[in-house]
């Protein structure tokens, strides 16, 4: 591997992408201790090769390091690598507004500093499509390729339990019973789903019996009655009323508005 970086200047257009690159290269380190120092964005670093130590916070905690791992810097916060052996790494600089909301769903924690993979295939395709496209001088493609990193990457703590969730969404329960169902208490259920999409079991359920009804009322020819019963709802007026204040439309306005083949169906 040979070292070499680019870094970039994104103008007013492409900042307004809400992600973008300053910077991405590959470099290889002799097992010396580097600088601390302080980003004013944050960077990935992608350990191909090597162990250590990365030094990381105000208080100097060390955290093992040992490929293939991800070290996940953060502006403002010391760090300092402490190479055991030779570190072969990829990195990319990055910042935005995107990076608020990032932050938010679990993607970036400042607390998890180091992340190892136990099938890193999918981090290292993603960060070599990420290096080849940061000197193709194309913003969009980029900007893709980024948070294709940091969603293959980060995989925050919790995101199976929201998918078993989702799963179950439209078997009519509380959320007491939903936690039971998945072996967790109420406060882990909730903790697990906030971390994941940053919001609560309720809304994580309404989004997703929403979700599907739309599915239904665009893609089959079923009563809106039914419609309702399939996704959750027993009474099919609170449906509609729920659909409508959600969606900002009708059951039936939005099948005449959303479906491709603009098909309608009565009560």
């Amino acid at each position: 591997m040979q070292n070499w970086s680019i870094y970039l200047t994104p103008g007013a257009v492409e900042r307004q992408l809400g992600l973008f690159c300053l910077g991405a290269g590959e470099q290889t380190h002799g097992p010396d201790a580097a600088p601390e120092r302080a980003l004013g964005c944050h960077a990935l670093v992608w350990l191909k090769e090597g162990r250590g130590q990365l030094l990381h916070g105000p208080d100097r905690q060390l955290h093992e390091v040992r490929a293939p791992a991800m070290l996940w810097l953060f502006p403002g916060v010391i760090h300092g690598y402490r190479p055991a052996t030779r570190w072969r790494q990829a990195w990319v600089l990055f910042s935005g507004p995107a990076t608020a909301a990032l932050t938010s769903l679990g993607h970036l924690d400042v607390n998890q500093p180091v992340r190892r993979y136990a099938d890193p295939r999918g981090v290292d395709r993603a960060f070599t499509r990420l290096l080849r496209v940061s000197t193709q001088h194309s913003a969009v493609q980029l900007t893709g390729a980024l948070y294709d990193v940091i969603g293959q990457a980060s995989a925050p703590a919790g995101g199976g339990v929201a998918a078993q969730l989702a799963e179950l969404a439209s078997t009519p329960m509380s959320v007491q019973d939903y936690a039971s169902e998945l072996g967790l208490t109420v406060k882990e259920l909730r903790d697990a789903v906030r971390r994941t999409t940053g919001s609560t079991p309720h809304e994580l359920v309404l989004s997703t019996r929403l979700s599907n009804a739309k599915v239904l009322l665009a893609e089959e020819d079923l009563p809106v009655a039914v419609v309702a019963r399939r996704v959750g709802y027993d009474d099919p007026a609170y449906f509609s009323r729920l659909f409508a204040a959600r969606v900002g439309m009708s059951p039936l306005a939005f099948r005449r508005s959303g479906s491709l083949s603009g098909r309608i169906s009565s009560l």
